[in-house]
């Protein structure tokens, strides 16, 4: 693969702060291009993953990142977040990075992966300085977890898992876990207690529990109900705790305002993620958030033509309702 560093001088490598259950204000930092992960997680918010690789390299500049990112200091975010479109843990100079923020700002460092590369040593290694690191565990066996995460070949159930467990032994930092329980495949009572075991030997400071409450990538990605979601969670883990299922939790003015940008596009055409990302100048990650708000309030529905998602007003929607709810 060719290892010279794409041209990114439109993209936007720093998102946010954005509004996050688990880390307050978060200042998101994108690392690698949209959709370049070593998983196709069939619940994904952002789609299908369009670059599924191994390939750890320098996608995007790290002297523009730390640029940029010392630009947005100013926003006093909670966490400055690795996380963004893809894998961040497939840029190669993470550890690199990690280092230089903590030279910039006390500002604490989370890193969000899919655990996919912490069977390599170097990965581990790599993220020690971060003040957080969660990875993710979505299956307790081989078999939901191609179905679920579709990883590449190489990375194996056994070697994903252990890596967890090896990373929880080496890293001094707080460790949490998400678990991401999908209706019907995950969360039967089975591969429930298959979670717990291995929730068990990687021994998390704490277990996040999460389901689809974005339009994911596959429809048959189907949600767990909230219900039964707490049932599943004390069954899971002592210190386990539901983060699925955040609405309104944005800035009442900035809400208001993206909110009512995003309306002005749906009220002309029927948009992707990527359309309102691009019409608002804005990051995928970002609008993300503020669709979801929308959605749960029915204010938007989606629709699939030719295998991609579009946002559109709903039938009954009330458009006025955002500023209503807001005042």
């Amino acid at each position: 693969m060719n290892n010279q560093i794409p041209d990114n001088k439109k993209q936007n490598y720093i998102f946010g702060p954005v509004p996050s259950r688990r880390l307050g204000r978060s200042l998101g930092v994108d690392l690698v291009p949209f959709k370049t992960c070593t998983y196709d997680c069939i619940y994904c918010q952002l789609g299908c993953t369009t670059n599924k690789t191994l390939q750890r390299q320098e996608w995007v500049p790290l002297d523009q990142v730390l640029e940029e990112l010392q630009s947005r200091l100013s926003s006093r975010p909670d966490y400055i977040t690795l996380s963004g479109s893809g894998e961040p843990t497939l840029y190669s100079r993470i550890g690199e990075l990690i280092e230089k923020i903590k030279d910039l700002t006390p500002i604490p460092v989370a890193v969000l992966t899919n655990g996919s590369l912490l069977g390599r040593p170097e990965v581990r290694y790599e993220l020690q300085r971060a003040d957080l690191v969660i990875p993710s565990l979505d299956a307790g066996c081989d078999t939901f977890f191609q179905y679920v995460n579709r990883p590449l070949p190489e990375i194996t159930f056994d070697r994903m898992v252990q890596g967890l467990i090896d990373f929880r032994k080496e890293y001094q930092g707080k460790y949490w876990l998400e678990v991401f329980l999908l209706g019907g495949v995950t969360s039967t009572e089975p591969e429930i207690q298959k979670l717990s075991k291995w929730i068990g030997q990687i021994a998390p400071d704490r277990v996040q529990i999460n389901t689809v409450t974005r339009p994911p990538a596959e429809s048959f990605a189907m949600s767990v109900p909230k219900d039964r979601l707490a049932h599943l969670a004390a069954q899971l883990a002592e210190n386990a705790e539901i983060i699925a299922d955040y609405h309104h939790v944005h800035d009442q003015e900035i809400f208001t305002a993206t909110c009512e940008n995003i309306l002005d596009l749906l009220r002309r055409r029927p948009c992707s993620l990527e359309d309102i990302a691009a019409g608002l100048g804005s990051h995928r990650n970002e609008v993300a958030k503020y669709l979801e708000d929308l959605l749960a309030q029915g204010i938007i529905q989606t629709e699939r033509q030719n295998n991609q998602l579009y946002y559109t007003i709903a039938a009954y929607g009330n458009t006025n309702q955002v500023k209503k709810e807001r005042n």
